[in-house]
């Protein structure tokens, strides 16, 4: 690393004013086993970047995944294979190894290989043997599907680009794999001596998202012994495959500073260099049209706010804000707990001021349901034919309207509908009107009483009584834009509520306040996360409207910590929409930050220091 003032001299500058950096590979794999494949967020990171880095190596760039039929429909254009991969494809057939060529239906539609290992499972104690024999890796005698299956899957992977550089001596390949999942691939190459340099990333340890989840990670990380905590707590190959992969690649690197910490203490390797996620920003709204979808979208959530608080009692709807936390169930990890005792604070401190605004928080998360709460579908059906009565006599009403207006009378429920019209109405208003508490959760979920998001709000005393000022709605489904409710997607759902809230013990990047900013909304992350420290040195432009403000968390005790997010989300309240604005735009111009026209030149930088490495300069 010391050399790069040399590297870098012969850097130009592309359309955008980012530098550019030549590649000294000739061909790039970049194998993971999300690669028309979604499980997480490495999916995510794979394929937003990929026509980032078709712009580099053009028609000699393969992504590498696994081919399930039923994941690779509306994911894979499957084509003939290339005549180069031809014969490569017909020796590993008859060695059981079945490759698929195609296009992922990627932006720049990249060439693709998905590589079916069914038949290539018979070899995986032969397989598990060599791991132990050449890094010690200790998974014979242990069968555990979610990790057999990769690593059946990414030696198959190995083999295969092992038989692609036999086929291209004159040439310099770099295979770039993500995560301990596609490791093996990787070990492989390095015990064949094959002609290719290698990077591995670990997006997040293994061991280090363990450890968080059941105990103080940042306190005990330099004083636990790794090897003896994989063992305990049962991750012990993954986590000695993924240590195996950072002490052999050519290049090992990670997501952040956070993750660093992390792989220099449990994986007893420094990276050589931090590959930070971004994203596609051209395939976000312009600020134009963030404003209108956030009118639009913000009127469909108001909209399911009436049918699912109103039958109990009402609120000021324009004096509503709306806030949120998304991912995955870690309760833990993800802050949800800090975020729900911040709530309370909050909730309390606006109830001994009878603030006149309501705070309403959604907990987009998806749990274990059974199916939408009966009570909330007879509401939504209710309100739905409400609004047809209305809908169907508008011109009426619109007429009554104007007349009302240029008589100067008062306007009524009596004078506005005619008499039939106004008792259909009064009917299906009352039939509206429910006795009983007002919901928490959407749906029904299985085992509800342990649920750990229900049983917190309870305990927070959060149980969307009519004076509380901060209302709360669990809705544990995924937002796909036709689950019967919202109807809203991820984006769409972001968009139109005006705070994310992300207060993160365990992130190794964070792209969820990354999204939002691109999208408009102000967020709170923390710096416990990757993106969180990134955003710490990136320069304000008004610190008065941080955009995205950045919990410290990592030496705040909990209780420090929910005393903090309850002040940001108590100070965000009392913004009015000049100043909300101005936080918007600030967290537009943070996003841009990350966006992979600057971030895809460490991966160039990663892949020509692996070539160096492999093949010298």
């Amino acid at each position: 690393m010391e050399n790069n003032s040399q590297k870098f001299s012969h850097e130009s500058k592309n359309n955008d004013g980012v530098k550019e950096i030549p590649k000294k590979a000739d061909y790039l794999f970049e194998v993971s086993w999300e690669v028309c494949n979604k499980v997480g967020g490495i999916y995510t990171v794979v394929k937003s970047k990929v026509s980032f880095m078709l712009e580099h190596y053009k028609e000699n760039y393969f992504a590498i995944g696994p081919y399930f039929p039923n994941k690779a429909a509306g994911e894979f254009d499957e084509k003939l294979p290339l005549p180069k991969l031809k014969k490569i494809f017909e020796t590993l057939d008859s060695e059981g190894i079945k490759c698929h060529y195609g296009r992922w239906l990627a932006k720049g539609e990249p060439n693709t290989v998905l590589i079916d290992f069914e038949q290539y499972v018979k070899n995986k104690n032969e397989i598990k043997g060599k791991l132990w024999d050449d890094y010690k890796i200790d998974s014979l005698g242990t069968e555990y599907h979610d990790y057999d299956e990769p690593v059946v899957w990414a030696t198959a992977v190995g083999r295969f680009i092992e038989e692609f550089a036999k086929n291209s001596e004159n040439e310099k390949i770099v295979a770039h794999f993500h995560e301990w999942l596609a490791g093996a691939g990787l070990l492989y190459l390095k015990s064949r001596k094959a002609n290719v340099a290698t990077v591995f990333t670990t997006h997040a340890t293994m061991l280090g998202r363990t450890l968080a989840s059941a105990e103080n990670l940042y306190e005990l990380i330099g004083r636990v012994d790794p090897d003896k905590e994989a063992y305990n707590h049962k991750v012990h190959t993954k986590y000695q495959t993924e240590r195996a992969c950072a002490q052999n690649a050519d290049v090992f690197a990670t997501v952040s500073g956070i993750t660093a910490i992390e792989t220099e203490a449990l994986l007893k390797k420094k990276p050589d260099l931090l590959l930070p996620n971004g994203l596609d920003l051209d395939k976000f709204p312009t600020f134009e049209e963030i404003s209108i979808k956030h009118k639009l979208f913000k009127r469909k959530i108001k909209e399911f706010l009436i049918y699912f608080f109103f039958p109990h009692y009402s609120f000021d709807l324009e004096e509503t804000l709306i806030y949120f936390i998304s991912g995955r169930y870690e309760f833990h990890d993800k802050g949800i707990d800090i975020f729900i005792k911040a709530l309370s604070k909050l909730n309390e401190r606006l109830k001994k001021e009878d603030f006149k605004k309501t705070i309403v928080a959604f907990f987009w998360i998806p749990g274990n349901v059974r199916s939408i709460k009966q009570e909330l579908l007879e509401n939504r059906t209710l309100y739905q034919d409400l609004r047809e009565s209305i809908n169907d006599n508008i011109e009426d009403i619109k007429n009554s309207v104007i007349y009302l207006l240029a008589s100067h009378r008062n306007i009524k429920r009596q004078t506005l509908f005619d008499k039939d019209l106004y008792y259909e109405i009064k009917l299906k208003t009352f039939k509206l009107i429910k006795k009983g508490k007002a919901l928490i959760s959407t749906h029904d979920l299985y085992n509800e009483e342990e649920d750990q998001i229900i049983k917190a709000l309870k305990e927070a005393k959060l149980e969307n009584s009519v004076e509380d000022k901060v209302k709360v709605v669990f809705y544990p489904m995924y937002l796909t834009g036709a689950d019967q409710l919202l109807d809203l997607n991820y984006y769409e759902s972001m968009l139109g509520s005006h705070l994310g809230v992300f207060a993160s013990y365990y992130e190794p990047w964070g792209y969820t306040p990354l999204e939002a900013a691109a999208l408009g909304v102000a967020s709170v992350t923390t710096d416990l996360a990757g993106f969180g420290m990134f955003v710490k040195e990136i320069k304000r432009e008004d610190d008065n409207y941080p955009g995205i403000f950045v919990l410290e968390r990592l030496e705040s005790t909990d209780e420090e910590t929910v005393k903090k997010l309850a002040g940001v989300l108590y100070d965000y309240s009392k913004l009015n929409r000049e100043e909300r604005i101005k936080n918007k735009i600030e967290a537009v111009r943070l996003s841009k930050f990350a966006d992979w026209k600057i971030f895809t030149k460490n991966y160039i930088e990663a892949h020509n220091l692996a070539i160096e490495r492999r093949f010298g300069k």
